[in-house]
């Protein structure tokens, strides 16, 4: 059965005090009021993943890297390795996030090395794909994100990929109040897991846990999470709310 999830990505948000009160607030709020059913996950900025990672460790919340270096050491300055972040704590990884692909032109071969990294040091990639506004308006969208997972990710055997978290964030959702509908993000994480199918196998496929990320909140995660290929969430602005935050991993 898939794994349930709700991500939370701080972005570039949060000083040292309002990480520290942030990760407690909902550790505690998971911990009292979650069952396990559903995997939490909290990314916060670099400086920041080893200090969470003590404050969630012994709970039932999990740390992410925002993003990881293509090389595992070397003269990269300013690049945080792999390695590096599994020695302070984190468990997940996000990789080819929209803002990542678009401010720093992170291309396919880019994220392929750094999924290699992750795998190989043993971080659990949350890979994201999604389509522009343009893109959607065109009918592009299934080419789009074919293309995105297919020169990213299908050099991996299906062991190596089976560990994967897909992410599915519609670009022109992402930070605008505008959502995918139900039916819109149900027929991508269809499309998702069909053409995961189509390389590695139905029963591969559908044991991939696919998020929806876009503006999604605590007021439409409910009828998000219901849909039968939606399996949580990468939440932005409203992971930096305790409370909203824990309400939409409480939403399935």
């Amino acid at each position: 059965m898939r794994k349930k999830i709700v991500a939370g990505n701080w972005k570039m948000n949060c000083n040292r005090e309002e990480a520290f009160s942030l990760a407690t607030e909902v550790a505690g709020m998971v911990n009292d009021e979650l069952n396990g059913d559903v995997r939490v996950i909290l990314a916060p900025p670099f400086v920041h993943v080893a200090a969470v990672s003590q404050i969630v460790k012994n709970t039932n919340v999990k740390v992410a890297a925002q993003n990881c270096a293509t090389e595992a050491q070397g003269a990269y300055t300013g690049e945080i390795s792999a390695s590096m972040l599994k020695t302070v704590g984190a468990e997940y990884v996000i990789i080819g996030h929209s803002e990542r692909r678009h401010y720093f032109n992170e291309s396919a071969s880019e994220l392929t090395a750094k999924t290699n990294q992750a795998l190989e040091q043993g971080l659990i990639p949350i890979f994201c794909v999604g389509e522009t506004l343009p893109q959607r308006e065109s009918n592009q969208q299934e080419k789009v994100v074919a293309s995105q997972l297919t020169e990213a990710l299908f050099h991996l055997a299906a062991d190596a990929f089976s560990k994967l978290v897909i992410a599915y964030e519609p670009v022109w959702a992402i930070g605008t109040g505008k959502t995918a509908s139900s039916a819109q993000a149900q027929e991508m994480h269809f499309f998702i897991r069909k053409h995961i199918g189509s390389k590695y196998g139905e029963q591969l496929a559908a044991g991939i846990t696919i998020l929806y990320g876009g503006s999604c909140n605590e007021n439409n995660a409910k009828e998000l999470f219901s849909m039968p290929d939606v399996d949580g969430g990468l939440i932005g602005g409203a992971s930096l709310k305790s409370r909203s935050f824990v309400n939409i991993a409480k939403s399935f």
